[in-house]
């Protein structure tokens, strides 16, 4: 997933005279759904770099028998001619640049809950001239995304022996509320403080969020090892969890001294798995029960369109760097 870190305030020189929204930085982030942890991050300083730019770095991460899941803007050949070459496997959806020969007509269509869904294999060469072979996956849906869009065509390299057409389109449809992550990271951790202007104060601010969210989802396993996901998912409030965390770890830190606390960092991962679960086993669940909400109407907003752009904080600052250092 890829996160472009909110306009900061205009706290730094280079940015006073600027009317333009400054942009300190952006992210591409692994999210890893088995587990619901953020495992990886490629930070960028440039809030004006373009996704693809920072794919080299990303896939060095990748690794034989991983299964990637991502939007269009990631379906290039370059990406996935590396994850095929690295034993990794993919479910993207396509990108209309792609350029991919088709090698079969589409087949049956199956039924499935959201839809209709049929395939039929295709390949695309590398700069390498190698040639890759995969499935194209024509998903017709019943009701149409946010984006209005009821047609989505989804590539794939998972053998038909592994999952059926049906389960890797489950798979894609299952990226859309992993995007939730980003707003639970923003709205519970503060991941995007606008009063740090400076690029790798930005960064550093939002990749700390990240490994706070880790945190978090620890102790959600845990109490899920204890009452079950599907208590834990409908009843329990991430909110009311970080707050918790948040607010009472300065007191806990006095009561309970830090060298109290090195005991934890010679356990093993099953060590440290069985106190959290038998902690979790004290937990008072209705302390952090989700509140009842009514169904709100939809209601139709016009789009609003920005008179001002935005700005690279990083380029900014780097030319004024270079005028300063100019004879």
């Amino acid at each position: 997933m890829a996160n472009c870190i909110e306009a900061s305030q205009r706290r730094l020189g280079a940015l006073r005279e600027v009317q333009a929204a400054a942009l300190p930085g952006k992210s591409l982030v692994v999210y890893e759904p088995a587990c619901g942890l953020v495992t990886d991050v490629v930070p960028c300083e440039d809030g004006h770099a373009q996704e693809r730019s920072l794919f080299k770095a990303l896939l060095r991460t990748a690794q034989a028998g991983d299964l990637w899941i991502a939007d269009r803007n990631f379906c290039t050949r370059e990406f996935l001619a590396e994850l095929d070459s690295h034993g990794a496997f993919f479910v993207l959806r396509e990108h209309q640049g792609l350029p991919c020969e088709l090698l079969s007509p589409l087949g049956m269509e199956h039924r499935l809950a959201t839809g209709h869904v049929a395939e039929q294999w295709v390949r695309f060469v590398d700069a390498n001239s190698h040639v890759h072979r995969g499935r194209r996956l024509r998903l017709k849906l019943k009701e149409a995304t946010r984006d209005g869009e009821t047609l989505l065509d989804i590539l794939t390299n998972v053998p038909r022996q592994m999952a059926s057409t049906a389960c890797v389109s489950g798979l894609y449809r299952k990226r859309w509320p992993l995007e939730t992550a980003f707003k639970h990271i923003e709205a519970y951790f503060h991941s995007e403080i606008n009063t740090l202007g400076y690029s790798k104060a930005a960064l550093f601010g939002f990749c700390l969020a990240l490994v706070a969210y880790n945190v978090l989802a620890v102790v959600l396993a845990a109490l899920r090892g204890v009452y079950g996901q599907e208590k834990i998912d409908q009843e329990v409030s991430l909110y009311s969890i970080a707050h918790e965390i948040a607010t009472t770890y300065s007191g806990m830190m006095i009561a309970i001294p830090e060298p109290e606390w090195s005991v934890f960092s010679t356990m093993s991962t099953p060590e440290l798995a069985k106190v959290l679960v038998d902690l979790a086993q004290h937990v008072r669940l209705e302390a952090f029960r989700k509140s009842r909400t009514r169904a709100r109407k939809t209601r139709s907003h016009p789009k609003r369109l920005s008179k001002k752009g935005h700005v690279s904080t990083a380029k900014l600052l780097k030319s004024r760097k270079a005028q300063a250092t100019a004879p």
